[in-house]
């Protein structure tokens, strides 16, 4: 760490503590050199997670638009929107927790299918006819037999 204000690297630390509800460890720094003090912040680098589509590309995970499709597939559904927040606070830790830094759009489909099926069994089908892309309602009814 050099100092901001001379550009010395003798610098201590004169105290710790937890910022941003623990997510941050806040340290007051001076420079042994110029008597300067400065905070600095320490904070978790994440590699952002990547979602492969089925055709190759691959985009940044975005857990608005995960959010966004769910509270479509739950419209006039009596479901809580904390219940949906922590469906996807679950998602989004399973795939932090992996040690691969990418998902297949077909699995991250299959965790959301997974785990609105336990909640709600006409948002499970409203999700599944876009995320299997019903064409017909046969494709339908074979889905509500397998439920």
């Amino acid at each position: 760490m050099r100092c901001p204000s001379c550009g010395s690297e003798d610098v201590k630390v004169i105290d710790s503590r937890a910022a941003n509800d623990d997510a941050a460890i806040r340290r007051r720094r001076e420079c042994e050199h110029c008597g300067h003090r400065f905070t600095t912040y320490e904070t978790i680098q994440q590699t952002p997670l990547m979602v492969v589509k089925s055709d190759g590309s691959s985009q940044v995970f975005k857990r608005d638009k995960l959010m966004h499709g769910l509270v479509t597939a739950c419209a006039k559904r009596d479901i809580a929107p904390a219940t949906l927040e922590a469906l996807v606070d679950d998602i989004e830790s399973e795939l932090q927790s992996s040690p691969q830094h990418q998902v297949r759009s077909h699995t991250l489909g299959d965790m959301v299918m997974h785990r609105l099926a336990h909640i709600d069994d006409v948002a499970y089908i409203r999700f599944a006819s876009v995320y299997k892309d019903f064409k017909s309602i046969r494709e339908f009814k074979q889905a509500l037999e397998g439920m």
